[in-house]
């Protein structure tokens, strides 16, 4: 038995607990981070890492390491039963809006792997098979029974999945629902019927399957069955046979086979004193879109910066509450999105089936042809990649009309050129066409000007105030930059 401290305490080391210990342990913050399990996790999970999570990844300097060990799908396949419609290619929709402009498919054990070596080379460790098993706040911060010591700690954050310690400890609700139907995931081999290189997209008129390309030639395939019998039993033999009737898909040999029901689930609170919760911690949703994983390390890398600047001095923990401000309405509104498509691809109501049935096979040929012309297809994107993110930062997050502004809140648009210096991972400013070094603002940070960039929105003659996050906090022309970029500093 032991007594510890440290500044933080990150319970759970899936993708989420991963990222975060990375980043805390970057930025210099003292952090233990612990978990049940025997190790990282050995069956595939989730898969897809979308365009904002990459550029997370470049930031912390392994963003090559991803690419490498993903299978890029370079389009999306729609289709309905065993038609399919052709192809909507990614890259034409993202371009320009981030380095990244496809769908990189990357298993999660695959992203634990990297992030838990990456964790190490920075000198951090994960203490495996020390399940936390009792919480309490104390004058501190918090103390934890991890396996058969006490650590106390200022801060705990519970990336500990659906079935959190951490948040039943604090008696957070989880509000949401359960769909009624179960639905099955394996990985496969030899894999026909699917388009090469593509993600598919199969609705049908009561069910549907999505077909995930993966490294080595293998498929992620998810599917719904009606229950017909009603017992809640649905075997592998089952799936087989139902996609090979229904879509004409077969495959050889399974790696893993497993059955669930889909929950949409957000936490009532992220924050409860020194105890936050991030991932699966705070929200789950069904994995249409492919946002899950996504949203957590995104989750991890907004809290990692606001544990770092309270706890180095910058900030006072009241700045913790932004994080709630910031990533808990992300959360609900992606659980909203994707509980409204799921009950529309799954509702046994009469006239959602006719709609499914009449409308898929007419709108999916239309969006092939289409999608990669139009505007619409770019602002698809940028929602599915969570590359449209808006956070509430500041009165300068709104235009006088009370409008959104189009670049302050929202993470920092590429220009092709002007991520580089984000690796930095601290506040800066940037200016792009019109102003100079001696006309910005003497804040003590660095300045960084680019060539005009126009087709980005974002304007020549006035300088933008980078969060180390990537988002901007302000915008102001050089007469006004000093006062409004202090102001924004202490919000």
């Amino acid at each position: 038995m032991a007594e510890l401290s440290c500044d933080v305490l990150v319970v759970g080391a899936g993708p989420t607990g991963l990222m975060l210990a990375n980043w805390l342990t970057r930025l210099g913050v003292d952090v233990l981070i612990v978990d049940g399990k025997d190790g990282p996790t050995r069956e595939s999970r989730a898969l897809v890492v979308q365009a904002r999570s990459l550029e997370i990844y470049d930031q912390l300097g392994i963003g090559d390491q991803v690419l490498d060990a993903a299978y890029r799908a370079e389009s999306l396949a729609p289709g309905f039963g065993a038609r399919v419609f052709g192809r909507i290619p990614l890259g034409a929709i993202g371009r320009g809006v981030t380095p990244y402009p496809f769908i990189e498919v990357l298993e999660q054990s695959r992203n634990e792997e990297i992030l838990y070596d990456n964790l190490r080379k920075l000198g951090g460790e994960v203490r495996w098979e020390t399940p936390v098993t009792a919480l309490a706040q104390t004058d501190e911060g918090c103390e934890a029974k991890v396996g058969n010591d006490t650590v106390r700690a200022r801060y705990c954050v519970g990336c500990d999945g659906a079935g959190s310690v951490v948040r039943k400890s604090r008696r957070i609700a989880f509000e949401g629902v359960t769909n009624e139907h179960r639905f099955f995931v394996l990985d496969a081999a030899a894999v026909t019927g699917m388009v090469d290189g593509a993600i598919n997209v199969r609705p049908g008129r009561s069910d549907f399957l999505l077909g995930f390309p993966m490294t080595g030639g293998a498929w992620r395939l998810i599917g719904l069955i009606r229950d017909a019998d009603g017992d809640g039993s649905l075997e592998e033999d089952d799936a087989r046979a139902w996609m090979r009737d229904s879509y004409a898909v077969t495959y050889g040999e399974i790696r893993w086979f497993a059955t669930y029901r889909v929950h949409h689930r957000v936490a009532a609170a992220f924050r409860d004193g020194p105890f936050l919760l991030a991932g699966d911690a705070g929200h789950v949703h069904s994995p249409l879109g492919g946002q899950g994983m996504n949203t957590g390390l995104q989750d991890a890398h907004n809290l990692a910066f606001k544990l770092a600047d309270v706890l180095q001095g910058r900030r006072r923990d009241g700045w913790l509450d932004r994080y709630e401000a910031e990533r808990r309405p992300v959360a609900r509104t992606l659980v909203a999105t994707t509980d409204r498509l799921f009950g529309l691809i799954t509702s046994d109501r009469p006239a959602r089936r006719l709609l499914r049935r009449l409308l898929v096979p007419l709108i999916a040929p239309l969006a092939v042809r289409g999608l990669p012309r139009t505007r619409g297809g770019g602002r698809l994107f940028q929602y599915v990649s969570q590359t449209r993110v808006h956070y509430p930062i500041g009165p300068d997050a709104r235009t006088p009309d009370g409008r959104r502004d189009p670049v302050v809140g929202r993470r920092l648009r590429w220009t092709g050129v002007n991520f580089g210096v984000l690796q930095a991972a601290c506040w800066q400013i940037h200016g792009y066409g019109g102003v100079t070094t001696e006309t910005a603002p003497d804040l003590g940070l660095p300045v960084h000007l680019f060539p005009a960039a126009p087709q980005t929105g974002l304007r020549p003659g006035v300088f933008y105030l980078i969060r180390p996050d990537g988002f901007v906090a302000a915008v102001a022309a050089p007469a006004v930059a000093e006062e409004r970029f202090r102001r924004a500093l202490t919000i």
